[in-house]
């Protein structure tokens, strides 16, 4: 029905929902030529998702879509979806995520956070740094309630209005500034504004019309010569920056400076390196003074130093953007690597702290094998770990008299890694046998304890 409603409308926006919709519909149909799947889906069994994965998933983009669009009716859907969506699988991340959307675009804020909440809950990495959006909306919420608060200091007649309408003291307010009475229509405006929170109205509605206010006052403060409250624009513009805009601590991050592929070229060159793995083999070890002793020492996402075992030294932290283990330790390169772009750029934004890495890389180092190897999945079926990232492009790179790997038995021995770290589990998406194969296939010395190969 609502497909319907679509079909010759020239909305990009709407266009795409109905695109979705109608993929829906078409997956919707086979599923129930399936007698077994039928049952599942029109009836109150909760287990068709794992029956449909492919159902969920477009169920899910119709969601997002008819936010998208962010008409009446296409909320009403989203709202529709979003409950059948948790309705059958309570712990989706993609389902609250839904919801926290639709939330947001009702205006609701304490909703938003709380949808934005059960997401955080119910994943096992903050990729989005959803926790930061929370902390931002509570943040805004409280720049809101001062701002709302120094109006009324600033016009203490608006309290004697408090108990009116919001929607009637709006609209007096209205009608006296077009008469040209500022001075009676302020306290109207400011009363109906906190008429409007206490009210309950959606957070958008309340902002608008705090916009449209501070709009009015700055044309009368320049029509009367008076001086602007400086106090208000800066709630308001916090505010506004806290909803719309990353909150960046740092922009400099510490003066680090941003390399690629020749740049990291040229800080390599010439120099021995080792690369130490987050083995147990590495981890019981004596070898520590002599992984020390190379002119640059790389080390990998959750590594964990022991003098004796592992050596302190660390020049180039190597890591996946998924976690952001070690990434507060100080040392002068951190390249990290990942396979999707928005993501690992958020990851970046985020994760990198100010003053822990002299040079960080930009998106030419983001993943060497799969972006400068040109190595696709037909060729290299797993995803590459990090290490094998940073080893295919040493190798790539050829300047090193001296490439040594230490502790590398491909996790046959187990891991070594931060505490922290343990309770993951060893990644079975990555193609360890394989890119052993490669190593050896290079290797000119191996020892127990040693792959040399330079």
């Amino acid at each position: 029905m609502h497909q319907g409603k679509l079909a010759r409308n020239l909305d990009p926006k709407k266009i795409a929902l109905g695109e979705e919709i109608r993929e829906l519909l078409g997956l919707y149909a086979a599923a129930l030529t399936d007698p077994s799947n039928a049952g599942a889906i029109t009836g109150s069994k909760t287990t068709w998702p794992k029956q449909n994965p492919e159902l969920f998933d477009a169920l899910l983009a119709v969601g997002n879509k008819a936010i998208d669009v962010r008409g009446a009716d296409e909320l009403t859907l989203a709202t529709q979806i979003t409950d059948a969506v948790l309705g059958v699988r309570s712990k989706s991340r993609a389902g609250w995520r839904l919801r926290a959307r639709l939330m947001e675009a009702l205006g609701d804020d304490e909703a938003t956070i709380q949808a934005w909440e059960r997401y955080v809950a119910v994943t096992t990495a903050d990729d989005l740094n959803i926790a930061g959006r929370i902390a931002r909306l509570r943040e805004s919420e409280a720049r809101l309630s001062e701002t709302l608060l120094l109006l009324q200091k600033e016009s203490p007649a608006s309290r004697g209005f408090q108990d009116a309408p919001d929607t009637e003291l709006w609209g007096a307010g209205l009608a006296l500034l077009d008469a040209g009475d500022w001075e009676r229509a302020e306290p109207r405006l400011v009363a109906a504004l906190v008429a409007m929170r206490d009210q309950g109205r959606p957070s958008a509605q309340l902002r608008q019309g705090l916009a449209d206010f501070i709009s009015f006052r700055l044309r009368q403060d320049r029509k009367n010569g008076a001086v602007e409250s400086r106090s208000l624009i800066k709630l308001y513009s916090e505010d506004r920056r806290l909803r719309d805009m990353e909150k960046v601590p740092d922009p400099t991050l510490g003066s680090t400076q941003v390399v690629g592929l020749s740049d990291f070229r040229n800080l390599i060159a010439g120099k021995s390196i080792c690369l130490v793995a987050n083995s147990q083999r590495i981890g019981t070890s004596t070898m520590g003074a002599e992984i020390d002793s190379y002119d640059l020492v790389v080390r990998f996402n959750s590594f964990k130093l022991d003098a004796t075992a592992t050596g302190t030294k660390t020049d180039i932290h190597t890591t996946i953007h998924l976690h952001n283990f070690n990434w507060d330790k100080k040392v002068p390169i951190r390249l990290v690597f990942g396979g999707i772009h928005g993501q690992w750029k958020r990851s970046l934004r985020h994760r990198l702290v100010p003053g822990a890495q002299g040079y960080v890389n930009d998106r030419t180092l983001r993943w060497p094998v799969r972006d400068i190897g040109r190595i696709d999945e037909s060729q290299w079926e797993h995803i590459p770990t990090s290490g094998f990232n940073m080893l295919w492009l040493l190798d790539f790179l050829d300047v090193s008299p001296k490439l040594d790997l230490f502790g590398f038995d491909f996790y046959d021995s187990g891991a070594y890694r931060l505490p922290e770290a343990m309770k993951l589990p060893i990644a079975g998406v990555h193609g360890y046998s394989q890119e052993k194969e490669w190593v050896m296939s290079r290797a000119q010395d191996v020892t127990e304890m040693r792959i040399s190969l330079r």
